[in-house]
């Protein structure tokens, strides 16, 4: 299992927002920078690394900042925030980033980006796509940095994509992000269920090592930590060697 230790950009600092409400932030370092290679000194092959302000608006997307970071680490790196169109897929490889998130566009323009897909390589893209469950316990994407529901299925959104060679995913569970409260289990084992082949990244309310040793003996393939490692939950080394 790959551990992705996670930075969100916002304005510059490394933050963490609550639900992903960005009237729910909380402050961690004013240098994203030096906190990088903190994780590349603990030992860590990647980084998360999240550009909010491009999420929130395109126009203000941190790509220099992120560019920057990328080349002081020297981690492989996946990013995303605010990818609209083809060229900030491109700036940001440009940029020496292993892997572009793409978020809601996967929900609301499908054909484009399976496109990025089939142009770009299945190991250079990677999709994020953000849950509620609904009454029946089915889980519906979100869109719109979280704020509205798409009204579709999970698992219908990626049946399509996995057709068009979909390799790579994140899935978070919006109800745990930021909480601590511990991964939603059930929802990343139906994935490895339904998507054997799918390289699943379970993203939100990782609390523990425990979780993180369940998660790993339930088959995940990747988990993202961000908030457990600033509030000093546990250390990256004690992560990465469990």
């Amino acid at each position: 299992m790959i551990i992705y230790p996670a930075i969100d950009l916002r304005r510059g600092r490394v933050v963490r927002l609550t639900e992903g409400s960005f009237d729910a932030e909380k402050a961690y370092f004013d240098d994203p920078i030096a906190v990088a290679r903190e994780f590349a000194a603990a030992g860590s092959p990647w980084l998360h690394l999240v550009d909010l302000d491009g999420a929130k608006d395109p126009a203000q997307r941190q790509t220099a900042l992120v560019s920057t970071i990328v080349q002081a680490c020297g981690l492989r790196v996946q990013s995303g925030g605010g990818i609209r169109d083809e060229s900030h897929v491109r700036a940001l490889l440009d940029a020496g980033v292993t892997r572009v998130i793409v978020g809601s566009l996967a929900v609301k323009e499908p054909e484009l980006v399976a496109s990025w897909l089939e142009k770009f390589g299945p190991e250079k893209i990677v999709l994020a796509l953000d849950v509620r469950l609904n009454a029946a316990g089915v889980p519906q994407v979100a869109i719109a940095g979280w704020r509205a529901d798409s009204g579709l299925a999970l698992n219908d959104v990626l049946a399509k994509f996995t057709a068009r060679g979909l390799r790579h995913m994140l899935c978070t569970d919006i109800s745990r992000d930021g909480k601590l409260t511990g991964p939603n289990f059930e929802l990343y084992a139906q994935l490895r269920r339904d998507f054997p082949a799918l390289q699943v990244q379970a993203s939100g309310g990782v609390s523990s090592l425990e979780d993180l040793r369940r998660l790993k003996r339930e088959g995940a393939p990747g988990a993202i930590v961000g908030r457990a490692l600033y509030e000093n939950k546990f250390t990256l080394k004690e992560a990465l060697a469990c």
